[in-house]
């Protein structure tokens, strides 16, 4: 089991994640089909060429998604009980295909539940694309690189268990 117990998570702890990916055309694609978002921004390279970002962009729901996916190995895999919410999301820059995403997490808060069995842990969670050319624009922020752009941001609050009432 890689992910943390209650315990184990430390508020003020960040947690970069190793794991990366590289957005496809075709995950942007089938994720737009699977969640009947037909927007043409994400769809149709004509009109994407005609607006500000003269290309399709990469959905940020997908985004999130893949940025929550990243972080789930070294937080809550396999020590969660439920996803309780998402808040606070941001999209600062937009994904294009064939960048590369990382992650990293940052922990927020943590308490208790009343009956002692659990914890509620809150979590930031910064998704980067990772730029090859060195275009990134730090502004000592948010915590990316110079070689990185900030792509999605929210807070994730999860329900974890404890390792002593862990089954």
């Amino acid at each position: 089991m890689a992910g943390k117990y209650y315990e184990e998570f430390e508020v003020g702890e960040t947690i970069a994640h190793e794991k990366r990916r590289t957005v496809s055309e075709r995950d942007n694609q089938v994720f737009c089909d699977m969640t009947m978002n037909q927007q043409p921004l994400h769809l149709d390279a004509e009109f994407a060429a005609d607006t500000q970002f003269g290309e399709r962009l990469v959905n940020g729901i997908y985004t999130m998604a893949l940025a929550t996916g990243l972080s789930i190995p070294d937080t809550t895999d396999g020590t969660i009980v439920a996803n309780l919410s998402y808040d606070d999301v941001e999209h600062p820059n937009p994904v294009f295909h064939g960048d590369t995403i990382r992650a990293e997490s940052t922990v927020l808060d943590r308490r208790e539940t009343s009956d002692g069995e659990r914890g509620v842990v809150t979590m930031r969670v910064n998704a980067y694309k990772v730029n090859s050319d060195g275009s990134g624009e730090d502004d000592d922020r948010d915590g990316a690189s110079d070689d990185e752009t900030l792509v999605c941001t929210f807070e994730r609050t999860v329900l974890s268990l404890k390792r002593e009432h862990a089954e």
